[in-house]
């Protein structure tokens, strides 16, 4: 699986939960624009 597809995945993954990016975050104890990078494949670490 690329990033893109992965970004994709957690996407989906959280909008089936209801979750916010900032929620998914908050989480996982994380900021907010690491879930946009994750999403849009611009950083997976």
């Amino acid at each position: 699986m690329n990033q893109i597809d992965t970004g994709k995945f957690i996407a989906s993954c959280r909008k089936e939960k209801g979750l916010t990016q900032a929620q998914l975050a908050e989480e996982l104890g994380i900021t907010d624009r690491a879930v946009s990078k994750w999403e849009t494949g611009g950083s997976l670490r």
